[in-house]
């Protein structure tokens, strides 16, 4: 029977994303591993191959799409045999079920990855619900978003007490977070929602104004980024510290590696930051930490995010475990992880997570600035260029080549004099780089 090729879940926290492209027209045959849409998640867009063989029959959801949630249909395909006649009404999204396996991320082979949501697996093609808090007494259905779900079951939260506002009364992330925490009212307290100011419309302002411009349209990672950016400066509350740390032994030490490495590798400062970093992290692991309610999490490896700049917007690819690899084994890992997070190539489990991100400007010259950090991150280091100025040692006046970077810290997980003992730590790696390489 036909088969509903379903919107995959990319990534764990995926709810909903943009149908980029589709590789496959009506009619054309299918074959197991063929990639045959392109998704546009919120931080990369993905090829997507099919798990089943057969004929493309439908295309339910045009290219370009924005907003298409998870699990919705966006195409059928047809077994050996049938034709356009067996094609039948297509079912809501909120009650697909038991279809077969229709898609999967590129390189992820062809087995579901069920989402930590417990919304929706990838490759599936059914809804996943939890036995806990994703339906009433009676054993009817409650529809509710794969966020608003998990939020429920981490907070003890009855979602037949929650009353939906998201379409057609879907429960939402908002509907979860203003309960107090349990079962209690279908209505909130009127307190407990204030409406957001509203954004200022540039738009409206420069048209009003008669200003030439441009249209420049954002993708879905720079909406998603934009989001995220301002939803971190809204939530987490940011404190920044700087020091400046003397590079001259850091730099020489590079020369004579590089030198010696004869063309093989060569590494950049900021392979030796990220290396210092992840070793003060593993020295100081109070730093290596995430916020939540209920507790602190402490990392057991330092996980280090690398900001890179993308014609598509930013990326963070990952560095995992930095702390137990070698200066050339880190430099050609970011080479590799930035070259393709410029091509779109990077799987989701290379760029979602992390423990601490570090965001160098240092190269275009920048002296000094304050990073937004990366939630659920606690800390993001903002490195800027080094700069020749003289100082006093003993007495005497001499030139120096001086660094300077900035921590910013989520003030719940890391108080003052956690960032400011970590910065110290992170300050004698820089400046004895030596003691990096035992």
């Amino acid at each position: 029977m036909p088969t509903n090729i379903l919107m995959p879940a990319l990534s764990p926290t995926m709810t909903e994303g943009t149908l980029a492209k589709w590789h496959k027209s009506v009619g054309d045959t299918v074959a197991a591993g063929d990639v045959i849409a392109e998704i546009e998640t919120d931080k990369a867009t993905m090829e997507v191959e099919a798990v089943d063989e057969g004929t493309l029959g439908k295309i339910l959801i045009d290219a370009g799409t924005e907003g298409v949630a998870v699990n919705q249909p966006i195409a059928i395909l047809l077994e050996e045999g049938e034709s356009e006649s067996d094609i039948t009404a297509v079912p809501s999204p909120s009650h697909v079920s038991g279809a077969g396996p229709s898609l999967s991320l590129k390189g992820e082979g062809n087995e579901a990855s069920p989402s930590s949501e417990g919304g929706s697996a990838v490759g599936e093609g059914k809804t996943v619900q939890s036995k806990s808090n994703g339906h009433d007494d009676k054993g009817d259905r409650i529809f509710a978003s794969p966020l608003a779900r998990r939020i429920a079951g981490q907070k003890g939260i009855d979602l037949s007490a929650v009353k939906g506002s998201g379409p057609h009364g879907r429960i939402i992330k908002a509907d979860v977070e203003v309960m107090s925490g349990g079962a209690v009212s279908h209505q909130a307290p009127a307190a407990a929602a204030q409406p957001a100011a509203p954004a200022i419309d540039a738009r409206q302002i420069v048209n009003q104004l008669g200003m030439a411009y441009t249209e420049i349209p954002n993708n879905n990672i720079k909406k998603i980024t934009a989001k995220r950016l301002l939803e971190s400066k809204q939530t987490v509350p940011h404190f920044y510290l700087t020091i400046e740390m003397q590079i001259d032994a850091l730099l020489a030490a590079r020369k004579q590696i590089n030198e010696q490495a004869n063309g093989a590798y060569k590494l950049s400062v900021n392979d030796f930051i990220i290396k210092a970093c992840a070793n003060a992290l593993q020295a100081y692991p109070a730093a290596n930490v995430s916020w939540t309610d209920e507790a602190v999490l402490q990392y057991a490896n330092a996980d280090i995010s690398v900001a890179v700049s993308t014609p598509n917007g930013l990326m963070t690819p990952i560095v995992k475990a930095a702390e137990g690899k070698g200066l050339r084994q880190i430099s050609e890992e970011v080479k590799d992880l930035a070259g393709r997070a410029r091509e779109n190539k990077l799987k989701p489990e290379e760029f979602q997570g992390g423990t601490f991100t570090v965001s160098n400007l240092g190269m275009f010259g920048i002296k000094e600035f304050g990073a937004i950090i990366n939630p659920p991150q606690a800390c993001i280091l903002a490195v800027g260029a080094g700069e020749e100025k003289p100082y006093v040692s003993n007495g005497e006046i001499k030139i120096g080549t001086f660094m300077t970077c900035t921590l910013s810290v989520d003030h719940r997980a890391v108080d003052g004099a956690v960032g400011a003992e970590y910065l110290q730590i992170l300050k004698q790696y820089i400046e004895n780089p030596v003691s990096m390489l035992v």
